[in-house]
């Protein structure tokens, strides 16, 4: 990610006009679209939601929220990795209305699903993580709220204290700032910390490449209000500009000895970094490969998630990103050891489909299939979900 001066970038698309549920013309602009109808008249399933993101968005905007790093392996395996995987449903089990509700890190959820902090969410639509927060508010899910956001935390929390819940920060740069941060996250409220570990620097984006696209800086720095480009590179280190050395885990340890909130450590793909992370003092681990936006090439996150949850054996919780896009891929995470999960991509594309609206109508859809497979699996809830429910497919689909 490069910042550069937001006049050379495209344009935050603006409001648009609200289209009648039966179809007929818009009229006139609204300044409070997607309000005469209700999301769920528009968004029969996910893939609706993806389709209208599509439609809202400039090209070059699509083109950095759909892309992954390099050529886009891992983004691929992300979606086929849960293709490998057929769930074995048990009959005849006497089991009531599925039981959806968990406590993450202490946090109450409705359902075992969390909001990534994906940032530059204005380019998405203009209330960005704020209308992520209120959705989350309404659904019963927790945000994790990006440092490089369009918004600051202060702003995120306020809108939606019930969800802004994590704060998420990348550990590199300036270790003085860093300690700030983590003394600002408690003081705004927020119950737990997210660490972004795998994104020393920006990964190789062909898309953004292709379409001289750079990230401008107003969309990014809402923690940071008055940085310029200069101040961004030390505050956030190398995500802009890679001139310091990667923190080591005694490193981090030492720097998160005094954390006032507990952490998660985001990034894991293997068990031997899953133990240095709980070493280090890690409350939680979250399994991911960045939804395949980093180093391309790596295992699909799911692919990898036996092996962290064998290595945790326990100790923290697990949570697990990248390649979920639906309500049974859920259900086959948490088969495999998963606590909760965190969806990235697929609240970014709800957001730019319909703002808050939409991200709560992603969340009903979510909620409603992972009920359903729970149902049909014969479990009584979540806690029910084991390995013995999963197995690798008979076909690969690799």
């Amino acid at each position: 990610m490069t910042a550069t001066d937001a006049s050379t970038q495209a344009e935050i698309p603006p409001a648009r006009p609200t289209r009648p549920p039966d179809g007929t013309a818009p009229t006139g602009t609204d300044p409070s679209p997607f309000v005469s109808f209700t999301s769920a008249d528009r968004f029969a399933t996910v893939g609706e939601i993806y389709e209208e993101a599509r439609r809202a968005l400039p090209p070059q905007v699509w083109d950095f929220l759909d892309g992954g790093s390099g050529g886009e392996q891992t983004l691929r395996a992300n979606l086929s990795s849960f293709e490998r995987w057929s769930v074995l449903p048990r009959l005849m089990t006497g089991a009531g209305e599925p039981d959806l509700a968990c406590a993450f890190l202490g946090i109450e959820l409705s359902m075992p699903v969390l909001t990534s902090p994906f940032g530059a969410d204005r380019l998405l639509h203009r209330d960005g993580q704020l209308a992520v927060a209120r959705a989350n508010a309404k659904a019963g899910v927790a945000s994790i709220v990006p440092e490089a956001g369009s918004y600051s935390w202060e702003e995120v929390a306020t809108a939606a204290p019930g969800a802004a819940r994590m704060a998420q920060l990348h550990p590199m740069g300036n270790p003085a700032n860093f300690a700030a941060m983590l003394r600002r996250a408690a003081a705004a409220g927020f119950s737990a910390l997210c660490l972004t570990l795998d994104c020393p620097t920006a990964g190789w984006r062909e898309r953004n490449m292709r379409n001289r696209f750079d990230v401008a800086v107003d969309v990014v720095s809402g923690n940071y209000p008055h940085a310029g480009p200069a101040d961004l590179a030390d505050t956030l280190g190398q995500l802009f500009v890679r001139r310091e050395p990667i923190w080591t885990w005694d490193e981090l340890a030492g720097r998160m000895a005094d954390s006032p909130l507990p952490w998660m450590a985001k990034g894991i793909l293997t068990g031997s970094d899953a133990e240095a992370a709980v070493l280090a003092g890690a409350a939680a681990v979250l399994v991911s490969n960045h939804g395949g936006r980093q180093l391309d090439t790596v295992p699909a996150a799911l692919d990898q998630l036996p092996e962290v949850v064998a290595a945790v054996g326990g100790r923290v919780p697990i949570a697990l990103d990248s390649g979920i896009r639906r309500g049974s891929d859920v259900v086959k995470a948490l088969a495999l050891g998963a606590d909760v999960v965190v969806i990235g991509r697929a609240a970014a594309m709800a957001l730019a489909a319909g703002g808050e609206e939409g991200v709560g109508r992603l969340h009903e859809l979510l909620r409603e299939e992972i009920s359903t497979t729970i149902k049909l699996l014969g479990a009584s809830g979540v806690d029910e979900l084991t390995d013995t429910m999963i197995r690798p497919s008979a076909v690969s689909r690799w």
